[in-house]
């Protein structure tokens, strides 16, 4: 409470050290929470809207188990799910469900390790961070070119895509209106579903571990998560482990 209202806030603890906070501010007319007060130094804005998803890395065999959780405690359902044969490498394999909410503006994307013949970049994380947790945000952008060009220029690392990628990608997505020779520039994944068509790219971790990282998405009406992407996503994670040793 402070001079702008009251707010009251309640917690639930989640997978790892994850906590979910709920929030309740009618008529509260401070700029975030009763304490902070307006910063001083602003930013260039880079075009983001709003967080699309966050993704949680679970341990083997516990993805079922937080699964049922957000449906039970949170009345989620499960909008969409990805078995090992989906996301897969010659050496590594994950599992994925995506949980949301009713009006599918909240989704969690929940993974799990499966078998494969190295450390999947699942297990690598948790192995690092000590824990599950949080692999990575999606924040949204309707112009994802724009976006990626402001976040490079202020030293942003992403992943590198292969130029392979973009040998068959226009004769599997068909056409879109963005300018193609940028998208193959800045390495951006372009994947469609019966709905239209999504764009994505995903930054290096943020910190000295490989840990938690950023994913870049503008969305033409797919709902999807680019299931097209998949292998090319998870071989150029798969380099970087390399790099570090820990495939």
């Amino acid at each position: 409470e402070d001079a702008h209202g009251r707010v009251r806030r309640a917690a639930v603890r989640t997978y790892g050290d994850v906590i979910h906070t709920f929030v309740a501010a009618p008529g509260y007319t401070g700029v975030f929470l009763p304490g902070y007060q307006p910063a001083r130094i602003e930013g260039e804005p880079t075009g983001f809207t709003r967080i699309d998803h966050v993704v949680a890395n679970t341990e083997d065999r516990q993805m079922d188990r937080w699964c049922d959780y957000y449906a039970r405690v949170f009345g989620f359902h499960q909008f969409v799910s990805y078995d090992d044969k989906d996301i897969s490498t010659e050496y590594s394999a994950l599992r994925s469900k995506v949980m949301a909410n009713d009006s599918r503006n909240i989704k969690f994307p929940i993974n799990e390790p499966a078998a494969g013949k190295r450390k999947s970049q699942i297990q690598e994380y948790i192995d690092f961070n000590y824990s599950a947790g949080v692999q990575h945000i999606a924040l949204y952008t309707p112009d994802i070119l724009t976006t990626v060009g402001r976040l490079r220029e202020n030293g942003m690392k992403f992943l590198t895509i292969p130029e392979s990628y973009y040998d068959t990608l226009w004769d599997r997505v068909g056409e879109i209106k963005e300018d193609r020779e940028l998208i193959r520039k800045y390495n951006i994944l372009v994947d469609r579903d019966e709905n239209g068509y999504l764009l994505q790219i995903f930054t290096k971790p943020l910190q000295d571990r490989p840990t938690l990282f950023l994913e870049v998405i503008q969305r033409a009406g797919c709902e999807s998560f680019g299931k097209g992407n998949f292998k090319a996503l998870f071989e150029s994670i798969e380099l970087e482990q390399r790099r570090r040793g820990n495939l």
